[in-house]
């Protein structure tokens, strides 16, 4: 039971996953058009950090899952920012709409806040696991901010 919740929870973070990569078929050829900061990573960077950081949330959800003292409201949290960063890929990737990714992951990452928050105080190895994800999410507000501003052109 214990190894199909962890495969459950991969899947999950996964499939979350998946959905942003449809909406970043043309990222690559899109992220080199636009005007970037001399501090921003090569499109290569993305993909194997982002592997990282949904393995490592999906470890994170089922510890926390499988913790008796889980509550309802820490997983609830962590769908809640699956979907949020679904959703910005969408928003910056698909439909060029940089105002409301920049607006959108600021919201992403109060939403992973709040999930470390909850999961520290169910499982704290949990939390320690979101914390590269809080980090890289940090960057990637300050990127999308930046290019944003950078591109008016190409990010409405």
């Amino acid at each position: 039971m214990q190894l199909l919740g962890l495969v459950a929870w991969l899947v999950l973070s996964f499939v979350a996953a998946g959905v942003g990569a449809i909406a970043s078929v043309e990222a690559a050829s899109f992220y080199a058009q636009l005007m970037r900061p001399s501090w921003a990573p090569p499109a290569s960077v993305f993909g194997p950090v982002w592997s990282v950081l949904y393995a490592l949330m999906g470890v994170a959800a089922w510890l926390v899952w499988r913790e008796r003292g889980a509550t309802r409201e820490a997983l609830t949290l962590f769908v809640a920012q699956l979907a949020a960063n679904a959703l910005w890929s969408w928003l910056f990737f698909a439909w060029h709409q940089g105002a409301l990714a920049s607006a959108e992951v600021l919201v992403l990452l109060l939403l992973i806040a709040a999930t470390i928050v909850a999961f520290w105080r169910i499982r704290r190895l949990a939390a320690v696991l979101m914390l590269p994800y809080l980090v890289w999410v940090s960057f990637a507000s300050a990127l999308t901010w930046s290019i944003w501003q950078s591109n008016p052109g190409l990010l409405q």
